[in-house]
């Protein structure tokens, strides 16, 4: 799966950019502010989602003239080739066009496949569950790509039942609708996590990897959660006293926690070293990408933003032999072409530079 063209057009910092690529990894570098996240995000877009930085469409119009943005590619994937773009006029909701055909997010999913990881996930393990079930998430979503209409359906459901619980209805009948939607749609999140774990955890055990390797294992703040439909949503019904008394559902997916262990030394990877928690995040997004290639017959995208300077240059090495026996069109992004000397011509480099507020990219040969 690899992207040969991309163009930007009034996205963030970028007036007009167009980049013709091969199947290569591609090594962006440039100063910091100059652009290259947002040139990377605007290819996190091609999952389904709200990209990397989870903004809305508006956040991504270029300022001052605000006048809406677009993004085309041409993505080869396991069925074929696809052209594929998104467009937002004046901050309206972001469109999204297959072969010049409107399509669904999920429509999307079922062709296209991103995994990243950016600076911001370094905290992953040291912050609150959340985090880590939006991580969760993303790696599921990119097995299957009807979990994200589940989980829409999930949330829509419980933000009506939380607003009975504060309004203190007691009344059953509002009830018994809406538990029977979180309940069918939860046991689908649920089985569908689950299957994600197990192949992420047969992914690293499969592979020779210069990364460590975590353990992996679902939570939840009070036990085991219900995981089918039935003891969900028995589970919901038997907790609405308790429920009406916190004022909001405690019990459901929407409570479990993604626990890792760095499973050569047998700790947390919360009490890891900085270090030691990025390669446990490095090694879960190669496992991710090795097991949607074992799935779909292709490796996904790979999205890697400044992960190159918080490596040394024996890892930078080995995560770079490990992204090219992949086959990924990994982007991968730097302050200088020094962090991917390693690479050489295995990949493909771009400059970005910032002139006036306007980013522009331009290719880069390094020297010989």
């Amino acid at each position: 799966m690899h992207l040969t063209s991309l163009s930007l057009s009034h996205f963030r910092s970028h007036r007009l950019s167009r980049l013709e690529i091969d199947g290569r990894p591609v090594a962006v570098h440039g100063p910091n502010g100059a652009g290259k996240t947002n040139l990377i995000e605007a290819v996190s877009l091609f999952s389904p989602g709200r990209g990397l930085r989870r903004g809305s469409a508006q956040d991504m119009t270029r300022r001052p003239e605000a006048i809406g943005w677009k993004i085309d590619g041409l993505l080869h994937h396991a069925e074929g080739v696809s052209e594929i773009s998104f467009a937002s006029d004046k901050g309206a909701a972001r469109r999204v066009q297959i072969d010049g055909k409107t399509a669904s997010q999920i429509a999307l999913g079922r062709i296209a496949r991103v995994v990243w990881l950016v600076p911001t996930m370094d905290r992953l393990w040291i912050e609150g569950a959340e985090g880590r079930r939006r991580f969760l998430d993303r790696m599921t979503l990119s097995f299957f790509p009807d979990h994200a209409q589940a989980a829409l359906d999930y949330e829509k459901a419980m933000r009506e039942r939380n607003r009975l619980l504060k309004e203190q209805v007691r009344d059953p009948h509002w009830y018994r609708a809406l538990e029977h939607q979180m309940a069918r749609t939860g046991a689908v999140i649920v089985a569908n996590r689950a299957e994600a774990l197990e192949r992420l955890l047969l992914a690293q055990a499969a592979a020779e990897t210069a990364f460590p390797a975590a353990d992996l294992a679902l939570s939840t703040p009070d036990g085991p959660a219900p995981e089918t439909a039935e003891a969900l949503e028995h589970a919901l019904k038997d907790g609405r006293a308790t429920d009406l008394r916190a004022g909001r559902t405690l019990v459901g997916p929407h409570r479990t926690d993604l626990q890792g262990r760095f499973a050569a030394k047998g700790i947390l990877a919360s009490d890891c070293s900085t270090g030691e928690q990025k390669a446990l995040l490095i090694s879960l997004i190669l496992a991710n990408a090795r097991a949607l290639r074992d799935t779909i017959g292709t490796p996904p995208l790979v999205l890697l933003d400044e992960v190159a300077a918080h490596l040394d240059a024996s890892r930078r090495a080995a995560l770079y032999d490990e992204i090219c026996a992949l086959g990924a069109q990994a982007w991968m992004t730097g302050t200088g072409p020094e962090l991917f000397a390693e690479l050489g011509a295995r990949a493909q480099q771009f400059i970005v530079t910032e002139n006036a507020g306007i980013s522009e990219v331009s290719a880069y040969m390094p020297e010989a």
